[in-house]
Parts: structure tokens; C-alpha cells; sequence
């Protein structure tokens, strides 16, 4: 299973152990939007190709 993580702030301690924990096994992928680079057309493709797809505020 396959799992996306979108960041919309930098994590604090607490949602990165959650990452750890939910990705243990998992192939995933981090994608950062406070860093003001993001490739929206290479996100919503991610969105659709992949299993689980994780918000983070």
C-alpha cells in the first residue's frame, strides 16, 4: 500500500511519529507545501496513484 503525505505546516514531534508509525511498512512520499515549491500538476497525479492520501495541518 502506498501512502502520500501533504504537509501543510512544518510537523511538529508529535505528527512526525505518526508519519513513522502509519509509513512503518509502506512505501510513501512526503510532499511539503510550506516550502512554496510545490508541483501542483505532479501532486494531483499523487493524489490519484496512490493508496491512502494524509492531510496534515
Amino acid at each position: 500500500m502506498k501512502v502520500l503525505h501533504i504537509l501543510r505546516t512544518e510537523p511538529d514531534e508529535s505528527v512526525k511519529k505518526f508519519m513513522e508509525i502509519i509509513s512503518a511498512k509502506e512505501e510513501s512520499k512526503v510532499t511539503r507545501l510550506y516550502t512554496g515549491d510545490v508541483d501542483w500538476s505532479g501532486l494531483a497525479d499523487d493524489i490519484l496513484a496512490y493508496d491512502k492520501v494524509i492531510s496534515w495541518w
